[in-house]
């Protein structure tokens, strides 16, 4: 990552990530520790598959502790960004509407957070970056490699 790239959080999204932080360090990483020490005290463990699975998902562990601490130390956590003007920014919540007549509501947010099952959307995807600075009933176009689709924006909160 850039130095000079700004990692925005919402207090939602730093929240999630402290608990995922506390969850890793003080719940999961004790359970593999142990786990490799019940396996490391059974004997040779030079051809146990088990062990050498726990030991890379405890690698894999510790880098998701690693990443979430970078994140959490390099991050600015933004409440919703209201502009005078009313224009969408990061954090809103945003209820768009296709062509259809579907509607879908997003919360921008920074990739860091992005979920699309939770309804989290990144202000730097193709819909995120097409929403900010946008405002309600205006539309917006997003290619995607299926082709064009327009929204409408319903509402902003």
């Amino acid at each position: 990552m850039s130095t000079d790239e700004r990692i925005l959080l919402t207090p939602q999204g730093k929240e999630d990530l402290v608990h995922e932080l506390e969850q890793l360090r003080y719940a999961k990483r004790p359970q593999l520790l142990e786990r490799i020490q019940e396996l490391s005290s059974e004997g040779d463990v030079s051809d146990n598959s088990e062990y050498e699975d726990v030991k890379e998902e405890l690698v894999q562990l510790e880098s998701r502790i690693r990443e979430i601490e970078n994140i959490l130390s390099d991050a600015q956590v933004v409440e919703h960004e209201q502009t005078p003007s009313g224009a969408i920014g990061f954090g809103a919540i945003v209820t768009l509407v296709d062509a259809d007549g579907v509607e879908e509501t997003w919360t921008i947010v920074g990739p860091q957070e992005a979920n699309a099952r939770l309804g989290r959307i990144s202000n730097v995807s193709p819909v995120g970056s097409a929403l900010l600075g946008k405002r309600v009933g205006d539309t917006i176009v997003v290619s995607a490699p299926g082709g064009e689709t327009r929204f409408t924006i319903k509402e902003v909160r």
